[in-house]
């Protein structure tokens, strides 16, 4: 975590008295900005487009430019436009941290959005919170975003780990049996999420009887599917992402694997089973939304997607596009509840923020909690479609889950919030 010595007063006073050589930022600049309502608000976009998280890291895109363009055809934000600019993080926290530095102390933006990679956003917040600059974690979701790594600057609008892990653990256990067998992407995000696992399975009476590590960018599966068979235990978890994920369900469903050991598979991103057969979609998995849940506001909100993009292949919005909607409208409203770009204000107004159940298009209210910065919300299971609609009609849900009752207490008791004077203050 950061502890940063450059105090808001330091800053602003430093600016006043001729700017702050060693220390550029947006602020400089930016603080002409918002004196003349001709001036954009710049967003700096820190989304994958190549690596393992390049399908999800370009359907989060989808999302943020579905409501900047939504905000700019309303006026804007406090009557400036919104200007955008993205470039790859490569699905790697050092290009990460690079592409943050860039966006802020040289493409003067005020406000980053983006990721899939929990290293990535890492790397881009730690960044971020040193420059003061607001940041919306779109789609990472590994429990140590808002957890230990969490920051003053930063909110994490995706589910993660444990919250998927409460919603399925219990019922898997008494359901197909108590020995575990634990399949880890060999990073902070699996790693995190196994060990959300590990003491679920613990606590409900089951037993981990092997983790497997899967190095990131593994498309051969066969030896650790091997070692499965040999266990054969009674449920495997799997926190296994991107294009790894792909594989591995292209791999189980040709051993004929996929209906026994049961599967759970924590948490399924649409862009990385979409078009993928039936029997691929083995297992149970959690999501935050999903294009078929019968609630106001999803029709419409499917039609504005395909009307905005009518060539591209996924066909309907999934849940990283969902995501990186909300969160960009979400601090767009930010903006203008403050009715200021300075970011200390927009931050208050994010920190502990009410969202109804209809505008969320949920099942239940969410609110972006003050101690943590994570968006609790409804958590939902989910399943292959055995009966689809169309071929768009993937998944079927299961259940859904208040977020009081998936809440990730681990978090909260890790997450120790740099305070507001400790953090850089300027306007956008």
């Amino acid at each position: 975590m950061s502890n940063s010595k450059i105090t808001r007063r330091g800053l602003l006073g430093g600016a006043a008295v001729g700017g702050v050589a060693t220390f550029a930022g947006p602020w400089k600049h930016n603080r002409v900005w918002a004196q003349s309502t001709d001036k954009p608000i710049r967003i700096g976009i820190t989304s994958d487009a190549s690596g393992q998280y390049a399908n999800s890291g370009a359907s989060d895109r989808r999302g943020m430019l579905m409501a900047i363009e939504e905000a700019n055809a309303r006026g804007g934000a406090l009557g400036r436009k919104i200007e955008f600019m993205h470039i790859d993080t490569e699905t790697t926290p050092a290009t990460g941290s690079r592409v943050a530095e860039r966006l802020i102390s040289r493409e003067e933006c005020g406000f980053l959005i983006g990721a899939v990679s929990s290293g990535v956003a890492n790397a881009v917040s730690q960044v971020a919170q040193r420059y003061g600059v607001i940041y919306m974690n779109t789609n990472s979701s590994s429990p140590t975003e808002s957890g230990q790594n969490c920051h003053r600057v930063k909110f994490v609008w995706d589910g993660n780990g444990t919250n998927f892990s409460k919603a399925a653990v219990r019922n898997a256990i008494s359901t197909y049996g108590e020995k575990v067998v634990l399949l880890t992407n060999d990073y902070v995000w699996g790693h995190d999420t196994a060990k959300s696992t590990r003491a679920l399975v613990d606590q409900h009476g089951g037993t981990v009887v092997e983790e497997i590590l899967i190095p990131q960018g593994t498309r051969d599966f066969s030896a650790a599917l091997l070692k499965i068979q040999q266990i054969n235990p009674d449920i495997v978890a799997a926190a296994v992402g991107g294009d790894d994920q792909i594989a591995m369900r292209q791999q189980v469903a040709q051993l004929g694997m996929g209906s026994k050991p049961a599967w759970i598979n924590n948490q399924q991103d649409w862009p990385d089973v979409y078009g993928l057969p039936l029997d691929n979609l083995f297992g149970v998995f959690g999501t935050t939304w999903y294009y078929g849940l019968d609630l106001p506001g999803v029709k419409e909100f499917v039609d504005r997607y395909q009307a905005m993009y009518p060539d591209t292949s996924m066909r309907v919005p999934g849940n990283v596009f969902y995501n990186g909607y909300m969160a960009t409208r979400e601090l767009l409203n930010a903006i203008e509840r403050a009715d200021s770009t300075n970011n200390i204000a927009v931050i208050k107004q994010l920190e502990g923020h009410v969202m109804s159940a209809e505008e969320r298009m949920q099942h239940h209210v969410a609110v972006i909690d003050p101690n943590t910065h994570q968006v609790q919300q409804t958590i939902y299971l989910a399943t292959a479609n055995d009966e689809p609609r169309d071929e768009n009609d993937m998944f079927r849900i299961l259940t859904q889950s208040d977020p009081n009752d998936v809440r990730d207490e681990g978090s909260l008791e890790a997450c120790k919030l740099e305070s507001y004077e400790d953090t850089p203050a300027f306007d956008a």
